[in-house]
């Protein structure tokens, strides 16, 4: 997939070429060799974008996101919440700063922090905000567990509307952490008031080991983890209620929190307009995929690796056949967007794009890869179009950045941002872990507006 002056359809064949029995679904070898063979005659150019530096200085950006007061807000995985005002000054002072009340976290590579930031739906009214973080392991958890992530809820201080008052935290959800890794946390509320909470399985790998069930916590449903969640922090003061049409809530083989299961770790969500809840779900060894969420979705994680077969004990080898129900015999999802390992690492979910700047990408999901190797940032950028079906994958395209090496950012892309026009963010940093001072935010802008 490194070859990007081809078909989108070329593409997406590639994927579909490797897709085993446990899906089903064979493409008819005719088709595939004639458009593979009209494909290979031509030669199209990948979209190009330019890049607009709004704010640099940060560690590891992970949002970049505003309540609709014309402010937006950058936040960093190290605990620190900024303030980029209507002129586009960052605040020096922080508009949150958790750093004292998080687990210590590894300079070089770590998954913990603050992890999420959802302004409430009447925030200009209530000054209500939503975070999620990792704090130290409680009193009480599993031993050996690396952290507990906590939900919670402040309000902005009466002197002073760019700070929070830090002494208004009230602790809303909990859960302990058995590794590191596979956190989630990139909360959002969504069009129905309701505030969606996306959880990994549990992290370390393959959803086993220690703090996962046998078959893997994505598929437990008495396990929070690798779930997304829904919660009404509205109705109860200090806590949360359950929505009542949640869809397991009359079902006591299922936490009543559940909004969708079978995710390993859910790295990028977001609504589109329409009400579709984009999902980007990090894949282990070999494939990485965007999902469209729906309620009471299985995503099949750990039975398959995106639409492939899936073997714990061998993640390396996709398995010709395996289950294409979960244990409760519901159907396992597939996803809209499934790409490779190769050149490649992992997903970072964005938007699909609304805006009024880039009409040519009107209509289309923007996503990124965070690198394609450990050593040296390399992210890739992406859109994804629907295809000619529902039934049928999106089909994706590499977008090519103006005046970079290769087309490509040359940093790691740690996440996406939207402002309240719809206008599209790119975060990124130079080194892995959440340390350093070369955090950066760009807005995507037209080619030859790249400054």
């Amino acid at each position: 997939m490194s070859n990007y002056k081809i078909s989108s359809t070329v593409l997406l064949l590639m994927l579909l070429a490797g897709i085993t029995g446990c899906i089903g679904n064979e493409a008819d070898p005719s088709t595939v060799a004639g458009e593979a063979s009209l494909a290979g005659q031509l030669d199209i150019s990948p979209i190009t974008l330019g890049l607009e530096l709004i704010a640099s200085g940060l560690a590891a950006p992970v949002q970049y996101i505003g309540p609709g007061d014309g402010r937006m807000f950058a936040v960093d995985q190290t605990g620190i919440v900024k303030v980029i005002d209507e002129n586009g000054q960052m605040h020096e002072e922080p508009f949150i700063d958790l750093r004292d009340r998080m687990v210590d976290l590894s300079p070089g590579y770590d998954e913990r922090g603050l992890l999420g930031l959802a302004f409430h739906p009447n925030f200009v009214e209530n000054g209500r905000l939503f975070v999620f973080y990792s704090a130290p392991l409680r009193a009480g958890a599993p031993e050996g567990y690396s952290c507990t992530n906590l939900l919670s809820s402040f309000t902005v201080s009466e002197e002073n509307p760019d700070a929070v008052d830090m002494k208004s935290e009230k602790v809303i959800f909990q859960i302990d952490k058995p590794q590191m890794n596979h956190n989630g946390g990139a909360i959002t509320f969504g069009p129905d008031g309701y505030l969606y909470l996306p959880l990994g399985d549990g992290g370390g790998a393959n959803d086993q080991g220690l703090g996962h069930s046998e078959g893997g916590n994505a598929q437990d449903t008495s396990s929070f983890h690798g779930k997304i969640l829904r919660i009404d922090v509205d109705s109860v003061e200090d806590g949360y209620s359950i929505p009542p049409d949640n869809p397991f809530i009359n079902d006591s083989t299922f936490l009543p929190e559940i909004w969708a299961y079978g995710l390993r770790n859910p790295y990028g969500i977001a609504f589109d307009s329409k009400g579709r809840f984009f999902v980007a779900d990090a894949g282990q060894n070999l494939w990485e995929e965007v999902d469209l969420v729906e309620k009471g979705g299985n995503y099949g994680w750990n039975i398959r690796e995106g639409t492939h077969c899936f073997d714990p004990d061998s993640p390396n080898d996709s398995p010709a056949s395996c289950p294409d129900v979960g244990a409760k015999d519901e159907p396992l999802i597939d996803p809209i967007i499934e790409y490779d390992h190769d050149n490649h690492t992992v997903v970072v979910g964005g938007y699909l794009y609304e805006g009024q700047n880039l009409t040519d990408l009107f209509g289309n999901y923007l996503f990124a890869d965070w690198s394609s190797n450990f050593d040296q940032g390399d992210g890739r950028l992406y859109l994804a179009r629907p295809g000619a079906s529902d039934e049928r994958p999106w089909e994706m395209e590499e977008i090519s950045i103006a005046g970079r090496t290769d087309g490509r950012i040359g940093e790691f892309i740690r996440a996406f941002g939207r402002d309240g026009e719809g206008e599209i963010y790119i975060l990124t940093s130079e080194v892995m872990g959440p340390s350093g001072d070369s955090g950066k935010i760009y807005k995507l802008v037209m080619a030859e507006e790249q400054g």
